[in-house]
């Protein structure tokens, strides 16, 4: 039987999550339930529930994993940017993250999810605290609370305009270009705010 294999090689966990990403990129999160998870990893219909006392926390689990792989989009286009430039060029990995994996991109920041899963709180706490150290090294005189929510909310709002077709994504040139302009245009406007430094 397959969940006997499954069970014997101690990847249940594993192969859930791997069947929910498989449903989501097919299907979107409509398409995402505990039997459909079972069906697709070809084990038992209560099988998953070993791992994932319900949806919700299949769902969590499954972004934590998101939230993980962003991490590492953001740090490899730069590890430790602090020139608008450099931000920038953060931002547009973020975006392009998003159109690279919509549905996943949607799982974690539109479903609901676990308020308890440790997992998910850690990955998201880790993508908080990369935005913030950004802020903090670019702009050291701004109070980085006020500033990296801001920033993350800029750039997270241009993902989801481009997700959802309200900004053209024809080419990843135009993407990456209207993405750069945006938040380069938001760092040369600061300075005009009283109380902002230059960057």
């Amino acid at each position: 039987m397959p969940q006997a294999s499954t069970y014997h090689h101690g990847d249940l966990h594993a192969a859930c999550l791997r069947a929910a990403r498989e449903l989501l990129e097919e299907d979107g999160s409509a398409a995402l339930s505990m039997r459909a998870v079972a069906r697709r990893a070809g084990v038992s219909p209560t099988a998953p529930y070993r791992h994932f006392p319900d949806r919700e926390a299949l769902v969590s689990a499954v972004a934590a994993e998101g939230y993980r792989e962003l991490a590492e989009r953001l740090a490899t286009a730069h590890p430790a940017p602090a020139s608008p430039g450099e931000l920038a060029d953060v931002a547009v990995a973020y975006v392009r993250f998003a159109l690279d994996h919509p549905a996943l991109f949607r799982a974690m920041f539109a479903e609901p999810c676990d308020p308890d899963s440790e997992e998910r709180v850690a990955a998201t706490e880790a993508i908080a605290e990369y935005v913030r150290s950004i802020v903090r090294r670019a702009f050291p005189d701004v109070d980085p609370d006020a500033l990296w929510t801001s920033v993350w909310a800029l750039v997270h709002g241009l993902a989801f305009l481009h997700l959802d077709g309200k900004l053209s994504t024809a080419a990843p040139e135009a993407v990456r270009d209207h993405v750069r302009a945006a938040v380069l245009a938001l760092f040369a406007a600061a300075p005009a705010i009283p109380g902002t430094p230059a960057p």
